[in-house]
């Protein structure tokens, strides 16, 4: 979604609330790279919205302290996949 970048500030910051989504998950819904959407949720949104902001705020902060757990369970999802395919994992 490109267009106003107030419009898209908002929408994405809609986005992140009602699905919990992270920055990536946001970028790639709406075709944007993660740093315009770094840029709306933090610097725009704030001058925009202090209400919403602060909900994204927490948002992000949630998926900061879990990023480990999906970090590890993504790894370990590769690795299954790798010993069901017949493929040496190297470890």
């Amino acid at each position: 979604m490109k267009g106003l970048p107030e419009e898209r500030a908002i929408r994405l910051a809609q986005y992140i609330i009602e699905e919990g989504a992270t920055v990536r998950q946001a970028a790639k819904k709406f075709g944007v790279s993660k740093s315009t959407v770094h840029k709306d949720i933090t610097t725009r949104l704030k001058q925009l919205n202090g209400v919403l902001y602060t909900q994204v705020q927490a948002v992000l902060g949630r998926n900061k302290r879990e990023r480990h757990i999906r970090g590890g369970l993504a790894t370990k999802e590769k690795y299954r996949a790798a010993q069901v395919n017949g493929r040496r994992t190297g470890l």
